[in-house]
């Protein structure tokens, strides 16, 4: 086993590290842009600017958050990956990124050449939900439900190909039961609709919907954790009640491929650094938000895992970015 671990860890370096450029010692000598390939406001973009605080006070220059949203991040990523490649341009990325490598069908860049893992950062766990007036208290209510409507039950995402889109799709392949997916552009606007009762049920980021939960404006069925979070342990998990879905939503740095070694590790230090910094931690701790410092590689390996997780849901599922 250590062995393997050993060589697959020296594969994810071969596929991701591509041909290093000669770099000057003096960097950073300029400002840094970071693009967030999301709307401003939700959790990939508040723990980039998190970072990027504690990245321009450490670094000595500007880091400049740039969101970028469109096309299932696709617009962002791509900026990056046609960027210079001198650590300048920075990208993060989450679920999405792993995603795509198998719902879009051309993609304008290529995940394993044109790109490089630098970091994770943090991890949000997923919570189904569902409003008050659905009568819904627990997962097995929910699946009663649906069986007995079949195809009437609905559930929201951030949109096509997500993350929420995706473990609705397992929970309708591991229950047995048929429901109506609604796709939206964003979580906000999908939340909205679930707390209004317009949808049944949603999975999202723990963190957004913790204070609605906590007020009674949302009922909380199941954490998708293989066990008890510690930041809602009064929450049973999906697992607990039978069905062993586990959802999240996750982030890290990637840098355009070909950046020098020295770069890449220079920024790796200096993410694991901020993660640790006061102000970062106690934004994480009052977020719901779990730390993932670690390597280059092993972010590597991480996202050659989900990306092979996913495209077996989405072939099983038969989805495509539309549905």
């Amino acid at each position: 086993m250590q062995r393997r671990k050993l060589l697959l860890s020296a594969a994810a370096s071969l596929l991701w590290s591509g041909q290093s450029q000669s770099q000057s010692p003096a960097w950073p000598a300029k400002s840094i842009r970071w693009i967030v390939p999301f709307a401003p406001g939700g959790t990939t973009d508040v723990v980039t600017r998190l970072v990027a605080v504690e990245l321009a006070r450490s670094l000595g220059q500007s880091v400049v958050v740039d969101n970028k949203p469109g096309a299932g991040t696709v617009l962002g990523v791509d900026l990056v990956a046609k960027a210079p490649s001198d650590g300048y341009t920075l990208v993060t990325v989450a679920n999405s990124f792993c995603v795509n490598q198998t719902l879009v069908k051309s993609l304008p860049y290529d995940g394993l050449r044109d790109l490089r893992p630098v970091g994770l950062m943090g991890m949000s766990d997923h919570v189904l939900v569902t409003h008050p007036g659905s009568g819904l208290k627990t997962l097995p209510d929910l699946i009663a439900a649906a069986k007995r409507q079949p195809g009437k039950l609905s559930y929201a995402s951030f949109g096509a190909g997500t993350s929420a889109h995706l473990a609705g799709a397992m929970l309708e392949a591991q229950a047995g039961v048929e429901m109506i997916h609604v796709p939206y552009k964003g979580q906000a606007p999908a939340l909205n609709d679930v707390i209004g009762g317009q949808v049944s049920v949603m999975f999202g980021n723990w963190p957004e919907f913790r204070q609605h939960v906590q007020s009674g404006k949302l009922v909380a069925l199941g954490m998708a954790t293989a066990k008890r979070s510690p930041l809602a342990p009064q929450i049973p998990t999906l697992a607990e009640q039978g069905l062993p879905i586990e959802s999240n939503s996750w982030n890290g740095m990637l840098t355009r491929a070909g950046t020098a070694d020295a770069v890449v590790q220079r920024l790796n230090s200096e993410i694991n650094k901020a993660l640790q910094a006061p102000a970062v931690l106690q934004a994480f701790q009052e977020g719901g938000i779990a730390s993932l410092a670690g390597t280059p590689d092993r972010f590597a390996l991480f996202i050659r895992s989900e990306t092979d997780k996913y495209a077996q849901v989405i072939r099983k599922a038969g989805i495509t970015a539309e549905s």
